[in-house]
């Protein structure tokens, strides 16, 4: 698969998260990306890359310090070109999580991020949620095309997506239950896990992300 030519790949840059490695990845797929935090970069954007490592009110409070709220919104839902949101990222995208104080997500997903919780206690396991899972596509058109029917990803995380539509939940794993490790509508993607780091798995996912 010859990589789009004319992709201007954007990861945006606010404050949170190990940015190089996903540059570093695209790189091996040759595909050029620019780590920005410039409102005018962002604008000119073909595909964008939300990603993130820590708290989630921290995380929407960093975005809104460097002014980049408003930019990422008209590119989402006005221009509409490729968002893809990784770990914190995919949780951003979401209207809120039970993490810390309730500060309000893009809310561009109909959903929420959800701390794990295990009942009965003998279901309990450490939290976060780290190491490598199997991940099944609910979905033909998910970015995970190209792979076998259950892959492997890797995963660091103490909270979940959940979509208000299941038809929205494109990857789908587990951790003591089932979890959306993935959702999906229209231009919007998300992906719990970290492709960057999930060898050839991560490269086709990216890939195909590069391509839409």
């Amino acid at each position: 698969m010859n990589l789009r030519q004319d992709a201007r790949i954007r990861i945006v840059d606010y404050g949170q998260g190990n940015l190089g490695s996903i540059q570093n990845m695209l790189l091996r797929l040759g595909a050029e990306s620019e780590v920005t935090q410039d409102p005018a970069e962002i604008e000119t954007a073909t595909h964008l890359i939300l990603p993130g490592v820590g708290a989630f009110d921290r995380g929407m409070k960093a975005i809104a310090d460097r002014g980049l709220r408003e930019v990422l919104d008209v590119q989402a839902l006005e221009r509409r070109i490729p968002v893809l949101g990784i770990c914190l990222g995919a949780q951003l995208m979401t209207r809120g999580s039970e993490e810390g104080g309730g500060q309000p997500g893009f809310g561009w997903f109909n959903a929420e991020a959800r701390r794990f919780k295990f009942d009965p206690p003998a279901e309990r396991r450490p939290i976060p949620n780290i190491g490598w899972r199997t991940t099944r596509a609910e979905r033909p058109d998910t970015l995970a095309r190209g792979l076998e029917d259950e892959c492997r990803f890797y995963y660091v995380h103490s909270y979940y997506l959940v979509a208000d539509d299941p038809r929205d939940s494109a990857l789908t794993s587990s951790y003591g239950t089932d979890f959306a490790a993935g959702l999906q509508r229209d231009n919007l993607y998300s992906a719990q896990f970290h492709p960057e780091k999930s060898h050839r798995f991560g490269m086709t996912f990216l890939r195909n992300f590069v391509h839409v």
